[in-house]
């Protein structure tokens, strides 16, 4: 538990494991062997500190990196060995190509005006421009329509003006192996990547690297997966990596019949122990885990009794004996009696939503062989 940590002034505490984040990085890059697996890396790696992950990753081999925006690469620059690859995923908007192509990032291109803006540079600059290009296979987000796409692939200038690194598109039901979407969607990339012969194709997110090797293609894309969430189904093997635990600030005992937190929603229906967490909204917990989540003291479930605050939550701790918990310890929010996909399912949302809301005001503590290294709230760069 984080009480080993007690004597950092923290609130809260997010331990970060970098070596289970290796290990599922080398697990689903053993799963889709021959082809290249990148890490994504967007939303400031899922809430975990791009820069801290980016280059455990890199110490793993991975050189193919994808972010959703050009201000996250420009973030991750600093940390990025020469012979690594940034993929922007919203391709670039207007009047950022310059910065975009100066930096040497790869806009995935999404629309025919991105596409038409970067061949404007690319013939200003008289040099073809490295790009991806993405197509809409059926998911009907971001890519080119396959008739748009086709068009392109018969303009002879195109090849001259855009150096196509990637041809991409994205799995709808990737988590449902047995969707029939996920044949409809490979077949339609397949017909539409005959137009592009020499150019790599990627299809696969975290859970098409589960899906069978015709989903693999020559690139994979795992986001989820590398930070220990399984995407679906056959995926049990993945090692968790983030633990959240947040201090108890104060332990009361009311009577029947008390109301509880804002709205008073909670009323005590006999006497009844509680105590006072310190996390809230603001740390990214869900107020919709209110009255239905619960935090974990050494194994014991202690529920979440009324509304949880900005900063602070209440929890029912009856199920302890006296004395067990005192004001000043931590209990588990995020661990080993409660994963993130617990949480999400509680909270009636994703887990993805669950890991990329959390706050800054987490003491967090990376981990990896052997090493350990504290970040302060509010230092993560």
């Amino acid at each position: 538990m984080a009480e080993r940590y007690h004597q950092y002034a923290a609130s809260s505490i997010m331990e970060i494991d970098l070596d289970a984040l290796r290990a599922n990085y080398r697990a689903i890059s053993c799963q889709v062997k021959p082809a290249q697996c990148g890490a994504v890396v967007k939303a400031d790696a899922y809430g975990l500190g791009a820069c801290r992950v980016v280059p455990a990753l890199q110490r793993e081999g991975c050189r193919l990196f994808f972010v959703a925006q050009l201000c996250e690469a420009i973030s991750i620059e600093p940390v990025l060995g020469p012979d690594c690859t940034v993929y922007i995923l919203n391709g670039i908007d207007p009047g950022n190509e310059a910065v975009c192509a100066d930096r040497g990032f790869i806009p995935v291109i999404n629309s025919a005006l991105q596409l038409r803006n970067w061949r404007t540079l690319a013939r200003e600059r008289g040099q073809a421009l490295p790009a991806a290009l993405q197509v809409d296979s059926g998911m009907s987000r971001l890519g080119l329509p396959a008739a748009l796409a086709a068009d392109f692939a018969r303009d002879a200038s195109l090849r001259r003006e855009i150096d196509f690194r990637l041809l991409m598109t994205h799995l709808a039901c990737a988590d449902d192996p047995a969707h029939s979407a996920n044949r409809d969607q490979l077949a339609t990339f397949s017909s539409l990547s005959a137009l592009f012969p020499d150019v790599p194709r990627s299809i696969a997110n975290s859970a098409g690297s589960m899906l069978a090797k015709p989903f693999h293609c020559d690139a994979v894309r795992p986001g989820i997966a590398l930070y220990g969430v399984d995407p679906g189904p056959g995926t049990a093997s993945l090692r968790p990596v983030v633990r959240l635990s947040a201090r108890v600030l104060q332990i009361r005992e009311i009577v029947a019949g008390t109301g509880v937190g804002y709205g008073l929603t909670h009323i005590a229906p006999t006497a009844q122990r509680l105590a006072t967490i310190a996390i809230g909204y603001a740390d990214g917990w869900p107020r919709s885990l209110s009255g239905i989540g619960a935090a974990y003291f050494e194994g014991t479930r202690l529920p979440i009794a009324g509304r949880i605050s900005m900063d602070s939550m209440t929890v029912c701790i009856d199920a302890l004996t006296s004395q067990t918990l005192r004001e000043g310890n931590f209990v588990e929010l995020i661990g080993p009696s409660q994963t993130l996909a617990d949480v999400a399912r509680d909270a009636d949302t994703i887990a993805y939503e669950i890991l990329t809301r959390t706050g800054s005001r987490h003491q967090r503590i990376y981990s990896e062989q052997g090493d350990i290294e504290f970040i302060n709230p509010g230092d993560l760069m």
